[in-house]
């Protein structure tokens, strides 16, 4: 035999189920004056079921409502409490929506009884105490019964009663229980201490509440049972007799599991009945109603007998029950509560029948029902929406919590969020919540530069009817699109100023929702006025001028200075860029001026292409002339032409940050006709025989010359690269120089960057490849020696930080042409005669600028 669960481990409602009364008899002591609405009938159900009558009336009565009843007896009307109601034959049963069943015994005190038909009445009042009107119906139920047995057994929910025959005119005069021990109360002290005792024309009906002191707790057949014993004493014409009664009713004997509930009873129910006695009737049903085979069946229920037992099988979930949901420590939980119908009719050996009936609530333990949260969110609405569920119908949702704060339901609607709740067929619910991603309660961030990670953590409040126990479900959905739209720049110059415009993305409509670096400067509200910040509700604008520490100086020209503005959008959360500008414009600028009275004035820029470069320490050619004005960015050099080495070339350039820069000033002066006149004749033979020089690229035996369709000519890194510059003149006077080489990856000879090769008519010292002038005694073409001039160099190309700039060099010379013959013309002193020999000392010879067609830089692989 299993162990059977008792009182203290399953959740059963043996006593009196009359709450809602005793709430209602509470206030209508204090109940003002009311208009009395009478109504008969209407939306109840009145039924005869054997021994009992039911009725019973939905929740479109009761709900809102406060309920009382009254026995009508005659004429008279009585207020049923919770205690005379157990004492009378009355008991009332509701679910949590006011579904309510009321039974009355048609032994009960206040029924009109001829043993074989019962007139029940009863006086419903429903108010409200918001308002003045209440609404009563009264209910008149005649019924018939006549199936009477010997002895009888009603177990209801707040009392046993057992009637026996009683065929003997007299009145009771005292009553002993046995508990075991006999306790004697005359009968008004019995009613005094909650005791029916009556008698009608045919039985003796003796009635006790459950837990009564004079009752006591038995096990039958392992299943507790609460019992009563009584002898009733009464006076009879043949003078005092006595009556012995006994009611055994189940307090425990069920078993769980989370699909069914298996109800034992003892199948020999020994208090009441002997041990001989053998069942001739038995039947289920449900909720006072009794159920035929096909019922049992279609319903899942079963009936059997056993050994020992008579065993009930009920599914959880029947639908005959009800759910209800709890909140123990604000965890979602449910019940299943069903009331069963057992009756048993039982027939001793002598022929004696007794008929026993339970109406047996049953309530299982709480079973846990975690809440489930459902994203159904599809990202490309840009709406969140959820789905909690699934809940029973007495839980409402009551607010939702977000990070900003906590809402009713009315609020949200009011914000414009979407909240339902939708009740299902099987009688469950659901919520749902909507709501956009644009909405303030929605956190958002980006995990890559171009997504958005919206997030929504949010609580949900639930409140249970009518308990208003609460319980939350909190969840965070979560969502990502690629929505990023970032700022755009654009950018454009006038004569001094770089003119910037950011049109702002989806990220924000303020220039302080990133940070805008201008060069090395981050634009904020403190500096905006320097750089002539404007903004409006899509873009901000600034500039700069070209001369401002932002910027960088790439390179200058004759006349103007090619400067950049790097501007970058940088988001300090993520840490990434979200936009960027190089604006590369050209700025007029004079950085030579020369002045009538022989002076000269040079301004040099510190070039992007040599970072190191220190200005303080720039010198002209004669070493001892400093800059008169020094800045951060540039030096001013002022001086005469005939002083600090000057010379007539023309040459500007910037080198290898790895090397000594070098920027080259000259000036150009008309000089009066006499002046011209004695130099035309000093030097006639010069100028009326020279011829152009020509730059060829040669083989290693310099016998032949590549021709303009070998261009651009591939080699590889360190290559040797065979030049040669000829004059193009037969005259045996004249002589040719190579003043200087240098090479750049452009055609412009004035470009950077540049690498100097031939540095006043020598190799480059600084130049670890140096380059190799080469004699020239002899030329199989016939040339005169003097007139030829040859070097090699190793193929390089120019970098920076690593990267190549271009994968071309071109190579530019300026040669100097002098009279051999002449003693007094300085420049002839022979190639590298004397490096520290000043220009102005070769000032006498010609100056010719030759420059060679582009060598292309070759990779390995190829």
């Amino acid at each position: 035999m299993p162990n059977m669960q008792g009182p203290d481990n399953m959740s059963i409602s043996p006593t009196l189920m009359w709450t809602l009364l005793a709430a209602v008899i509470l206030v209508c002591q204090a109940r003002p004056n009311t208009q009395l609405d009478s109504k008969t009938g209407a939306g109840l159900r009145s039924e005869c079921m054997g021994n009992l009558m039911r009725l019973s009336f939905d929740k479109a009565l009761a709900v809102g409502n406060q309920l009382e009843v009254e026995a009508i007896n005659g004429s008279q009307r009585v207020l049923l409490t919770p205690a005379l109601a157990a004492q009378c034959g009355y008991s009332m049963e509701s679910d949590p929506w006011g579904n309510t069943r009321i039974y009355t015994s048609l032994l009960g005190c206040y029924v009109h009884n001829t043993d074989t038909t019962f007139h029940v009445g009863l006086k419903l009042d429903m108010f409200n105490p918001t308002s003045p009107e209440i609404i009563s119906h009264n209910v008149q139920k005649t019924c018939s019964y006549s199936r009477w047995a010997q002895r009888e057994v009603l177990c209801d929910r707040n009392y046993m009663e057992a009637p026996k025959d009683f065929s003997v005119k007299g009145d009771i005069w005292k009553l002993t229980f046995y508990t075991p021990e006999p306790i004697t109360m005359v009968q008004r002290e019995a009613e005094q201490a909650g005791y029916g005792a009556q008698t009608t024309a045919q039985r003796l009906v003796i009635r006790s509440p459950y837990q009564s002191p004079e009752t006591s707790s038995e096990e039958v057949a392992g299943i507790p049972m609460e019992v009563l014993r009584v002898s009733v004493y009464y006076s009879a014409p043949a003078g005092l007799s006595v009556i012995d009664l006994s009611a055994a009713c189940p307090i425990g004997g069920i078993l769980f599991s989370p699909e069914a509930i298996s109800w034992h009873m003892p199948r020999s129910l020994t208090p009441v009945v002997d041990s001989s006695a053998r069942i001739t009737e038995l039947y289920l049903g449900m909720n006072g109603q009794r159920l035929d085979q096909s019922d049992l069946s279609a319903r899942g229920y079963s009936l059997t007998t056993r050994e020992f037992h008579i065993v009930v099988d009920i599914p959880v979930g029947a639908p005959d029950g009800y759910y209800k949901s709890h909140a123990p420590e604000q965890q979602y939980h449910v019940t299943f509560s069903v009331e069963p119908m057992l009756e048993v009719l039982w027939k001793a050996s002598n022929g004696q029948e007794t008929r026993y009936k339970v109406l047996f609530p049953i309530t299982t333990p709480l079973m846990a029902r975690p809440p489930q949260a459902y994203d159904q969110t599809v990202a490309e609405s840009r709406v969140f929406s959820l789905l909690a569920g699934t809940f029973l119908q007495d839980v409402e949702l009551k607010n939702i919590t977000f990070l900003s704060g906590t809402f009713s339901v009315e609020e949200c609607v009011k914000r414009g969020f979407k909240v339902l709740h939708q009740d299902h067929p099987n009688g469950t619910r659901s919520f749902s919540v909507q709501l956009g991603f644009d909405e303030d309660v929605v956190r958002r961030r980006n995990p890559e530069p171009l997504v958005t990670l919206y997030s929504l953590p949010l609580t949900l409040g639930f409140m249970i009817l009518p308990e208003l126990s609460p319980f939350s479900l909190s969840v965070e959905l979560v969502a990502s699109l690629y929505d990023v739209v970032h700022p755009s720049l654009s950018g454009d110059c006038d004569q001094e100023m770089f003119d910037i415009t950011v049109a702002y993305g989806n990220q924000g409509s303020n220039f302080e929702t990133f940070e805008t670096r201008v060069g090395s400067r981050t634009l904020t509200a403190e500096n905006a006025g320097q750089y002539y910040f404007r903004e409006n509700a899509t873009h901000f604008a600034f500039s700069v001028p070209y001369s401002a520490l932002n910027t960088a100086f790439e390179m200058l020209t004759s006349d103007s200075v090619r400067a950049r503005l790097d501007v970058l959008l940088w988001d300090p959360t993520n840490k990434w860029p979200v936009g960027d500008l190089s604006l590369i414009c050209y700025f007029p600028l004079i950085t030579i001026q020369c002045f009538p009275n022989g002076s000269v004035s040079a301004v040099a820029l510190k070039l992007e292409s040599v970072p190191k470069l220190q200005l303080d320490r720039l010198r002209l050619r004669d070493r001892s002339c400093r800059p008169l004005l020094t800045s951060e960015r540039s030096v001013l050099f002022s001086f005469t032409v005939d002083s600090c080495g000057t010379s007539r070339k023309v040459n500007k350039c910037c080198t290898n940050k790895n090397y000594s820069p070098r920027q080259h000033v000259s000036c150009y002066y008309k000089v009066d006709r006499t002046f011209w006149e004695t130099c035309i004749k000093r030097h006639k033979l010069m100028h009326s025989s020279v011829q152009p020089c020509m730059f060829s690229l040669t083989d290693s035996s310099y016998s032949w010359s590549y021709g303009p369709e070998d261009f651009p000519l591939p080699k590889f890194l360190q290559e040797p690269v065979f030049v040669e510059v000829s004059l193009l003149s037969s005259d045996p006077r004249l002589e040719l120089l190579l003043q200087d080489c240098w090479a750049t990856n452009s055609p412009d000879r004035s470009s950077v960057p540049r690498w100097d090769l031939i540095m006043d008519t020598c190799a480059n010292p600084e130049d670890l490849y140096l380059t190799e002038l080469l004699p020239v005694l002899s030329d199989v073409r016939g040339r005169l020696p003097a007139h030829i001039k040859r070097f090699v160099i190793k193929m390089f190309t120019f970098t920076q930080e690593e990267h190549m700039l271009s994968d071309q060099i071109h190579i530019h010379c300026d040669t100097v042409i002098c009279n051999a013959n002449d003693r007094t013309d300085g420049a002839c002193k022979g190639q590298c005669s004397n490096a520290q020999k000043s220009w102005k000392q070769r000032s006498q010879g010609r100056l010719a600028q030759t420059s060679s067609g582009p060598l292309l830089m070759q990779n390995e692989a190829n």
